[in-house]
Protein backbone atom coordinates (compact mmCIF):
# COMPACT_ATOMS: atom_id res chain seq x y z
CA UNK A 1 0.00 0.00 0.00
CA UNK A 2 3.02 2.31 0.29
CA UNK A 3 4.33 4.20 -2.67
CA UNK A 4 7.32 6.44 -3.27
CA UNK A 5 8.62 7.83 -0.02
CA UNK A 6 5.78 6.48 2.11
CA UNK A 7 3.36 9.13 0.83
CA UNK A 8 0.28 7.01 1.54
CA UNK A 9 1.34 6.39 5.15
CA UNK A 10 0.26 9.85 6.32
CA UNK A 11 -3.30 11.10 6.72
CA UNK A 12 -2.65 13.69 4.01
CA UNK A 13 -1.26 10.95 1.78
CA UNK A 14 -4.39 8.85 2.23
CA UNK A 15 -6.60 11.80 1.28
CA UNK A 16 -4.38 12.60 -1.73
CA UNK A 17 -4.34 8.94 -2.78
CA UNK A 18 -8.12 8.64 -2.52
CA UNK A 19 -8.56 11.80 -4.59
CA UNK A 20 -6.04 10.55 -7.15
CA UNK A 21 -7.86 7.20 -7.43
CA UNK A 22 -11.21 8.94 -8.00
CA UNK A 23 -9.69 11.39 -10.50
CA UNK A 24 -7.98 8.51 -12.31
CA UNK A 25 -11.20 6.46 -12.53
CA UNK A 26 -13.05 9.47 -13.95
CA UNK A 27 -10.23 10.61 -16.25
CA UNK A 28 -9.79 13.93 -14.47
CA UNK A 29 -6.23 13.70 -13.08
CA UNK A 30 -5.00 16.70 -15.11
CA UNK A 31 -8.03 18.81 -14.20
CA UNK A 32 -7.75 18.01 -10.49
CA UNK A 33 -4.00 18.63 -10.57
CA UNK A 34 -4.60 22.06 -12.17
CA UNK A 35 -7.32 22.78 -9.57
CA UNK A 36 -4.98 21.91 -6.72
CA UNK A 37 -2.22 24.09 -8.19
CA UNK A 38 -4.71 26.99 -8.33
CA UNK A 39 -5.71 26.35 -4.70
CA UNK A 40 -2.04 26.23 -3.68
CA UNK A 41 -1.39 29.55 -5.41
CA UNK A 42 -4.44 31.05 -3.71
CA UNK A 43 -3.20 29.86 -0.32
CA UNK A 44 0.19 31.45 -0.98
CA UNK A 45 -1.35 34.75 -2.13
CA UNK A 46 -4.22 35.10 0.34
CA UNK A 47 -3.42 35.40 4.02
CA UNK A 48 -7.17 35.27 4.74
CA UNK A 49 -7.57 31.92 2.95
CA UNK A 50 -4.47 30.48 4.66
CA UNK A 51 -5.78 31.63 8.06
CA UNK A 52 -9.26 30.22 7.35
CA UNK A 53 -8.03 26.70 6.69
CA UNK A 54 -5.92 26.68 9.88
CA UNK A 55 -8.44 28.25 12.26
CA UNK A 56 -9.94 25.54 14.50
CA UNK A 57 -12.70 27.93 15.60
CA UNK A 58 -14.24 28.03 12.12
CA UNK A 59 -17.35 25.82 12.10
CA UNK A 60 -17.86 23.08 9.53
CA UNK A 61 -20.73 25.04 8.01
CA UNK A 62 -18.73 28.26 7.65
CA UNK A 63 -15.72 26.33 6.28
CA UNK A 64 -17.98 24.58 3.75
CA UNK A 65 -19.48 27.89 2.59
CA UNK A 66 -16.03 29.47 2.33
CA UNK A 67 -14.53 26.65 0.24
CA UNK A 68 -17.62 26.62 -1.95
CA UNK A 69 -17.17 30.34 -2.62
CA UNK A 70 -13.47 29.82 -3.32
CA UNK A 71 -14.32 26.94 -5.67
CA UNK A 72 -16.69 29.27 -7.55
CA UNK A 73 -14.05 31.99 -7.87
CA UNK A 74 -11.37 29.53 -9.05
CA UNK A 75 -13.77 27.63 -11.33
CA UNK A 76 -12.87 24.27 -9.80
CA UNK A 77 -14.08 20.96 -11.22
CA UNK A 78 -16.95 19.18 -9.43
CA UNK A 79 -14.61 16.46 -8.14
CA UNK A 80 -12.23 18.98 -6.54
CA UNK A 81 -15.16 20.99 -5.19
CA UNK A 82 -16.63 17.86 -3.55
CA UNK A 83 -13.23 16.92 -2.16
CA UNK A 84 -12.89 20.34 -0.51
CA UNK A 85 -16.36 19.84 0.97
CA UNK A 86 -15.26 16.50 2.44
CA UNK A 87 -12.15 18.12 3.93
CA UNK A 88 -14.25 20.94 5.42
CA UNK A 89 -16.79 18.43 6.78
CA UNK A 90 -14.03 16.34 8.37
CA UNK A 91 -12.25 19.45 9.72
CA UNK A 92 -9.14 18.59 7.67
CA UNK A 93 -8.72 21.81 5.66
CA UNK A 94 -5.51 22.52 7.59
CA UNK A 95 -3.95 19.52 5.82
CA UNK A 96 -4.68 21.01 2.38
CA UNK A 97 -1.11 22.21 1.57
CA UNK A 98 0.32 18.76 2.37
CA UNK A 99 -2.48 17.04 0.43
CA UNK A 100 -1.71 19.23 -2.60
CA UNK A 101 1.98 18.27 -2.43
CA UNK A 102 1.16 14.57 -1.95
CA UNK A 103 -1.29 14.58 -4.90
CA UNK A 104 1.33 16.23 -7.14
CA UNK A 105 3.90 13.63 -6.08
CA UNK A 106 1.51 10.73 -6.76
CA UNK A 107 0.53 12.16 -10.17
CA UNK A 108 4.19 12.75 -11.09
CA UNK A 109 5.13 9.21 -10.04
CA UNK A 110 2.31 7.80 -12.20
CA UNK A 111 3.71 9.75 -15.17
CA UNK A 112 7.23 8.53 -14.38
CA UNK A 113 8.32 12.02 -13.39
CA UNK A 114 10.36 13.19 -10.48
CA UNK A 115 9.54 16.48 -8.81
CA UNK A 116 12.43 18.70 -7.81
CA UNK A 117 11.82 21.46 -5.28
CA UNK A 118 14.43 24.14 -5.90
CA UNK A 119 15.10 26.95 -3.43
CA UNK A 120 17.34 29.80 -4.54
CA UNK A 121 18.42 33.10 -3.02
CA UNK A 122 17.21 34.99 -6.11
CA UNK A 123 14.53 34.15 -8.71
CA UNK A 124 15.76 31.87 -11.48
CA UNK A 125 15.06 32.84 -15.09
CA UNK A 126 13.58 30.40 -17.60
CA UNK A 127 16.97 29.58 -19.12
CA UNK A 128 18.45 28.71 -15.72
CA UNK A 129 15.43 26.55 -14.84
CA UNK A 130 15.68 24.72 -18.18
CA UNK A 131 19.43 24.09 -17.74
CA UNK A 132 18.84 22.79 -14.22
CA UNK A 133 15.99 20.57 -15.43
CA UNK A 134 18.23 19.04 -18.11
CA UNK A 135 21.01 18.33 -15.59
CA UNK A 136 18.58 16.80 -13.10
CA UNK A 137 16.95 14.64 -15.80
CA UNK A 138 20.40 13.35 -16.82
CA UNK A 139 21.16 12.58 -13.18
CA UNK A 140 17.79 10.97 -12.39
CA UNK A 141 17.28 9.19 -15.71
CA UNK A 142 13.67 10.36 -15.97
CA UNK A 143 11.58 13.44 -16.59
CA UNK A 144 11.85 16.09 -13.86
CA UNK A 145 9.27 18.74 -13.02
CA UNK A 146 10.73 21.74 -11.18
CA UNK A 147 8.99 23.76 -8.49
CA UNK A 148 10.89 26.89 -7.46
CA UNK A 149 10.88 29.12 -4.41
CA UNK A 150 12.99 32.09 -3.34
CA UNK A 151 14.70 32.02 0.06
CA UNK A 152 16.95 35.09 0.45
CA UNK A 153 18.57 33.67 3.60
CA UNK A 154 20.41 31.13 1.40
CA UNK A 155 22.63 34.09 0.30
CA UNK A 156 23.42 32.32 -3.01
CA UNK A 157 23.47 28.90 -4.64
CA UNK A 158 20.66 26.36 -4.61
CA UNK A 159 19.02 23.76 -2.44
CA UNK A 160 17.45 21.02 -4.59
CA UNK A 161 15.22 18.33 -3.09
CA UNK A 162 14.09 15.32 -5.14
CA UNK A 163 12.16 12.84 -3.04
CA UNK A 164 14.38 12.07 -0.05
CA UNK A 165 17.56 13.33 -1.78
CA UNK A 166 18.83 16.82 -1.01
CA UNK A 167 21.57 18.70 -2.86
CA UNK A 168 22.61 21.78 -0.87
CA UNK A 169 25.04 24.11 -2.63
CA UNK A 170 23.90 27.25 -0.81
CA UNK A 171 26.41 29.79 0.41
CA UNK A 172 24.72 29.73 3.82
CA UNK A 173 25.54 26.02 4.22
CA UNK A 174 29.10 26.53 2.98
CA UNK A 175 29.64 29.36 5.48
CA UNK A 176 28.18 27.27 8.31
CA UNK A 177 30.50 24.37 7.38
CA UNK A 178 33.49 26.71 7.31
CA UNK A 179 32.54 28.16 10.71
CA UNK A 180 32.29 24.62 12.15
CA UNK A 181 35.67 23.67 10.65
CA UNK A 182 37.30 26.76 12.17
CA UNK A 183 35.89 25.94 15.63
CA UNK A 184 37.22 22.36 15.58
Amino acid sequence: MENSGGIKASLQGRYASALFDLASEQGFVSAVEADLEAIGSSLAQSAEFATLIRNPKVSRDVANKAVSAIADVLGLSPLTRNFLGVLAGNRRLSALPEIIRAFAAIAAAQRGEATAVVASAHPLDDTQIEQLRQKLEAREGRSVKISTSVEPDLLGGLVVTIGSKRIDSSIRTRLNSLAQAMKG
